[in-house]
């Protein structure tokens, strides 16, 4: 195997040439931490994809509430285009950060500690992909000095609250490239990805390409390093690519350190299957071992579920679900340097339906697990924070609280105003409103679709709701809340109109509830609530 070195020249001249462009380390420090951290993922009452661009005009009962059921801190997900619109030239958005500001001293007021997930996806802030620039920071040197840019202003920005514990990237976010490569083929376009993205580069480094031929076995051998495309993702050879994005992760978990000390990464625990070198048509695993030390970090991330290390369609008990996951996490911290882990998704319950064939536990044995986790969490972490604390829809609506005002819709005869604490969109007789939704969110045509609303009125009115073709009518005469089932329709977009004075809010547009067991989208307890709390208790 070649050494190393000449990759790790490149990749330090990149962070140089980023440095010298003016991204330096700020100065300040994030506190220090309880000595155990409980944290909820806190969207208050909208979810990850549009909670920076709503109003949350309950946030300080809310956070009150976390800390009431145990809970020490939250951890905040930050999208990286919403809060950075613009890479080139560079600009921010400044309602997100006016609203960064308000949760952190919020958080601050009840006692919460603040942790923060850099560089979420996912975000509505425009209609174009918004993974489409993580896979720049593979390719464009702009993208990583932007990337560093937003990470240093989000470091700047929380650290100067005494709330501000820390933060994390995660594989997750980064991993949309790895998915859609395996179907580049093994043509040209493969191999002017795999130059562009330093593919190529870094087998060079690292690999003599008698070596690269007897891993890949293409149909001609590779005569030069630029004949190397991105090999298909169950073949054997895909192994290599795994390797090198992990090296991808590990140097930009590393520059980002810089700019946003004491960085950890939630790191894969999963093992990929690959096809067996030997071409026997079994499977083999790829783990991603070299991640977990997570550079710097004085702690390694992870997203731990109880399905981790269980066949597909398993039901587990409790008293089994322990067991495997004191295995998995000793394997952690054999090959992280014995650092502490912190499970920043304790998932002890998925009810996404992607990965509904995944093993989970027996219903009966959620609050069992949770009560028994004390001694395996103080054994091997230094807290965990869970992602479902509230109950929430897959809404796609952006400025759904009318926050921005009218930004986002189309508006006839419309207005916002401010009534009872919040924005609300005063509609008048003969208005209308219309927003563009559709292409964000699926499971259009095979799940039930719901519009769910609040709208109040200073007499009788008639709203009329749209989901692309299909209206359901509501009588309106003071306040109230509507949740609409529209049934398994096609739509692209959803409108409201009246034919008298009223004022709407909360629009929901959803086909999917993302369940936790804690609290409903109304704030109601659930059946874990209770072992969740004993859980924290145990763990002061």
């Amino acid at each position: 195997m070649k050494n190393k070195n000449t990759y790790r020249r490149i990749c330090a001249g990149l962070l140089a040439g980023v440095l010298l462009a003016g991204v330096c380390p700020p100065q300040q420090a994030a506190a220090a931490p309880p000595d155990y951290l409980k944290a909820a993922t806190y969207v208050s009452d909208a979810w990850v994809s549009n909670f920076w661009n709503t109003e949350s005009g309950h946030m300080e009962a809310e956070l009150a509430q976390i800390a009431a059921d145990g809970f020490n801190s939250i951890i905040l997900v930050i999208p990286w285009r919403e809060f950075q619109t613009s890479m080139v030239p560079i600009s921010y958005n400044d309602y997100a950060f006016k609203k960064l500001d308000r949760v952190m001293r919020a958080a601050d007021a009840q006692g919460l500690g603040v942790e923060l997930r850099v560089g979420y996806t996912w975000d509505y802030y425009g209609d174009d992909d918004s993974s489409l620039r993580f896979r720049e920071l593979l390719r464009d040197p702009k993208a990583r000095d932007a990337w560093l840019k937003y990470a240093g202003k989000i470091y700047e920005t929380a650290s100067a609250y005494p709330c501000f514990y820390g933060g994390f990237i995660t594989w997750e976010d980064f991993w949309n490239y790895v998915e859609d490569a395996t179907s580049f083929g093994s043509g040209q376009y493969s191999k002017d990805e795999a130059k562009i993205i330093g593919y190529q580069a870094y087998l060079e480094a690292n690999y003599a390409l008698k070596e690269i031929n007897e891993i890949y076995r293409p149909a001609e051998p590779f005569t030069s390093y630029s004949d190397i495309y991105i090999p298909r993702r169950s073949h054997y050879a895909y192994k290599l690519f795994y390797e090198y994005y992990d090296d991808f992760l590990i140097n930009l978990l590393k520059d980002t350190q810089t700019v946003f000390p004491n960085l950890s990464m939630e790191v894969r625990l999963d093992v990929d299957p690959v096809d067996r070198r030997d071409g026997s048509g079994g499977k083999e695993g790829v783990a991603h071992f070299q991640t977990f030390p997570c550079g710097s970090a004085s702690y390694t991330s992870l997203m731990y579920s109880v399905s981790m290390g269980r066949d597909y369609n398993q039901l587990v008990t409790a008293s089994e679900a322990l067991v495997t996951m004191d295995e998995q996490l000793t394997t952690v911290r054999q090959h992280n340097g014995n650092k502490p882990i912190f499970i920043d998704q304790l998932l002890y319950m998925d009810a996404t339906e992607n990965f509904s064939h995944n093993a989970r536990l027996y219903e009966s044995h959620r609050g069992p697990f949770l009560t028994g986790l004390t001694d395996i969490m103080r054994r091997y972490t230094n807290g965990y924070g869970i992602w479902t604390y509230r109950n929430y829809t897959n809404n796609p609506v952006y400025n759904s609280q009318f926050a921005l005002g009218i930004r986002g819709w189309d508006v006839e005869k419309g207005t916002t105003v401010e009534r009872s604490g919040s924005t609300q969109l005063r509609l008048d007789g003969g208005g209308r409103i219309e927003q563009k939704v559709g292409h964000r969110i699926a499971g259009r045509s095979t799940h039930e679709n719901h519009v769910r609303f609040t709208a109040e009125s200073d007499g009788p009115a008639t709203v009329t709701v749209a989901l692309g073709r299909n209206t359901q009518q509501v009588q309106v005469d003071g306040k109230q809340q509507f949740d609409l089932n529209f049934g398994e329709i096609g739509y692209y977009d959803v409108s409201f109109s009246t034919d008298s004075p009223v004022y709407l809010d909360n629009i929901h547009v959803y086909n999917f509830v993302q369940d936790g067991q804690l609290y409903d989208i109304e704030g109601n307890e659930l059946s874990c609530l209770p072992a969740m709390r004993v859980l924290n208790g145990s763990l002061n």
